[in-house]
């Protein structure tokens, strides 16, 4: 085994996450640990719970406060313009069907088809799913030549959505947002970024980024009740019919049928009974996000993703997937395959006897990781790659001690 890259001491609370002593946590990008500090904003908020929106008593007022107060919060995070919507959905997939149904009659949309299915499948009729690039460059090459083509086809008044991953859920590679907003704007097209394997790893700015949307889900990001947003811009939203018809998403419902006249704002889309605790979670989350030192967050994790990476590459049995070269930019996030071992053997292996958890399949992603095994195979020759993959990944709270193991279990599989 080569010498492996040394990792710095990780920033401490309120950033723990909570974990059980004795199981080593690297499936990060399914679901990431509770951080502490959002286990605290929740348990400080519970004996107060309350309805939100409308109640007249001193818990419900307190609730629509912390409520709004997350809102607020979260959209300064994510750096929100002053017009945007902040929108509580579920999740991510969640926040893209959101936007889904509220594009305009007649918008086409622009995928690669590396996405995740979240951002692939809810889009509709007629959308255009351009191939995996092998380089970002390639994807910003793609783009502009898929939308100078589409403006030359159609109507230039019909709108189009670009929609793209920030980083992706297979590889951890980092995509080239910015540089792929810069080209949807030029040919008059909108964007939105699927952030959700990005914004626990890295600062997005949506002002900075120039993204019109921004998905993101809170059970990623270190607070695991049930909350994510959509965040953008307005017209588009306050257009739309509502997502979930309900109370709350009306200003006015008269006696007949159709009598209904549609809240404008979030509120439009956000029918029912908020996730109070989800929102105040995620929003806990973020405020220790913004006053950490997230230069050493990064660090840390570049680290344990080297030692990680370096590990692996050691094992002649173990072969990494990636879309763009071995030195792209990438997060917390690595994809591999063990030839002559099933995927779902080793997944279950490592569990059983070495109490480390990893992830199996093909990650919601499944064109994306046919592709990169067809590659694999093709890049080694070895004709004993199974057809499904592992994924380890990691985040606040992973050690080197943690990958060590990991590295340790898959070397006696050789």
């Amino acid at each position: 085994m080569p010498s492996l890259p040394t990792v710095p001491s990780a920033p401490s609370a309120p950033l723990d996450v909570l974990g059980v002593p004795g199981e080593i946590n690297l499936d990060y990008a399914a679901s990431a640990p509770c951080a502490r500090a959002a286990a605290d904003a929740v348990a400080e908020l519970l004996p107060w719970y309350a309805s939100v929106h409308r109640g007249a008593g001193a818990l419900s007022r307190r609730c629509t406060l912390e409520y709004e107060q997350a809102r607020q919060t979260i959209g300064d995070f994510f750096g929100a313009r002053a017009d945007d919507h902040v929108i509580f959905t579920r999740n991510t997939t969640d926040a893209l069907n959101l936007l889904a149904r509220a594009v305009p009659a007649g918008t086409t949309v622009v995928t690669f088809a590396g996405e995740h299915h979240a951002n692939l499948l809810p889009w509709p009729r007629g959308s255009v799913r351009l191939p995996v690039p092998s380089h970002p460059d390639g994807a910003v090459r793609d783009l502009a030549a898929a939308l100078t083509e589409l403006r030359r086809g159609s109507s230039p008044a019909l709108p189009v959505l670009v929609a793209v991953t920030g980083a992706s859920n297979v590889t951890g590679e980092r995509w080239p947002v910015a540089e792929l907003a810069r080209v949807a704007h030029r040919h008059g097209a909108r964007i939105v970024l699927d952030a959700a394997q990005l914004a626990p790893h890295a600062p997005v700015d949506l002002l900075a980024l120039d993204v019109d949307y921004l998905a993101v889900s809170g059970h990623k990001l270190y607070a695991p009740f049930g909350a994510g947003v959509l965040i953008g811009r307005a017209d588009w939203l306050d257009t739309a019919p509502p997502y979930l018809a309900g109370g709350g998403a009306t200003s006015h419902v008269g006696p007949a049928t159709h009598d209904v006249t549609w809240a404008t704002g979030p509120a439009r889309h956000e029918g029912g009974t908020p996730n109070l605790l989800g929102a105040v979670a995620l929003a806990a989350v973020c405020k220790a996000l913004d006053e950490a030192d997230q230069g050493a967050l990064a660090a840390h994790e570049q680290a344990l993703l080297a030692r990680l990476r370096t590990g692996l590459a050691a094992l002649p049995h173990v072969v990494e997937l990636r879309t763009f070269g071995p030195d792209a930019p990438r997060v917390g996030i690595v994809s591999f395959v063990v030839a002559g071992w099933d995927s779902t053997e080793v997944a279950t292996r490592l569990a059983a006897e070495h109490h480390i958890g990893v992830r199996d399949g093909l990650f919601c992603a499944h064109p994306l990781a046919r592709r990169l095994l067809a590659e694999a195979a093709g890049r080694t020759g070895r004709r004993d790659l199974p057809p499904t993959a592992l994924r380890a990944s990691i985040g606040l709270g992973s050690t080197a001690a943690q990958v060590d193991r990991l590295l340790a279990a898959l070397a006696e599989l050789g």
